[in-house]
């Protein structure tokens, strides 16, 4: 199958313990863990999510949302100066995402190049607001070129939306089998025990398991954890390249994000 055989929005449907299921943890907690995990969301959702105030989080169903993902066609693609524009249609609605350009480095240019009109593409990223307008701040775009992708994203969607309205019963009717490698979640709330941290993420090459048990041990922290940090900890100091590809196949598969900018990593479990 294709290397998208779980998806890159995170695989695997939703095991027990998530942050979004009603049961297993006081609201509130179970709000925070949620700000902090991988959402998937049709356009529609996005653009019906909600603000206390300007500086409050986004919620979508009361329920906080830090990084989304979305799959859909891209309609138009508007490059500037200091960044790209595209907009975004997945049948539900029509969004703008966006990155900012660093027009100084090679790296940036070969990350976001080649995403063309009416190709199905999945954003990852954060909502933002500009000028009364809201628009996905992307930190990572890829072209979704196994066509199941889509589809795998409406179930995850609708899976996630049913599990935020009615609890993890709703989806199961009992409680959740554990994990089985390569389904795991990328938004699922695993417990950070070595036994599980290992489990969940066995099925990868050996660096992107490295430096996903790594970040994933961590104290979490909006910043995330820095590249070289990172590339200390799993014995690739020097090998920059390795690193690099590492992390990106890690974003495409929606296990990582960057944070306050392309050298800091959080985990997206």
């Amino acid at each position: 199958m294709s290397q998208y055989n779980d998806y890159g929005g995170g695989g695997g449907f939703l095991q027990g313990g998530s942050p979004y299921s009603a049961s297993g943890s006081p609201s509130g907690a179970r709000s925070k863990e949620a700000s902090h995990s991988l959402r998937p969301l049709t356009v529609a959702q996005v653009i019906k999510a909600t603000q206390a105030h300007a500086d409050a989080e986004w919620t979508v169903d009361e329920m906080e949302i830090g990084q989304i993902t979305i799959v859909g066609q891209v309609v138009t693609v508007q490059s500037q100066t200091t960044n790209c524009v595209y907009w975004i249609d997945d049948g539900t609605g029509r969004i703008e995402a966006r990155h900012w350009v660093d027009s100084s480095s090679e790296e940036d240019a070969g990350k976001w190049g080649g995403i063309e009109e009416s190709m199905y593409v999945r954003v990852t990223g954060a909502l933002k607001t500009f000028g009364n307008k809201r628009y996905i701040n992307a930190n990572h775009i890829r072209v979704a070129t196994d066509p199941h992708e889509i589809y795998f994203h409406i179930l995850e969607t609708i899976a996630v939306t049913l599990m935020v309205d009615r609890g993890q019963s709703s989806l199961h009717g009992q409680p959740a089998a554990p994990s089985r490698g390569a389904g795991v979640s990328a938004y699922t709330n695993q417990s950070h025990t070595t036994t599980n941290i290992n489990d969940q993420f066995s099925y990868l090459p050996p660096l992107q398991q490295k430096i996903a048990r790594f970040i994933s041990s961590q104290p979490r922290s909006d910043e995330g954890v820095h590249v070289s940090v990172i590339a200390r900890a799993t014995g690739s100091d020097g090998d920059a390249e390795k690193i690099s590809e590492a992390l990106d196949k890690l974003m495409d598969e929606g296990l990582v994000y960057s944070t306050i900018d392309d050298s800091h990593f959080n985990i997206s479990t």
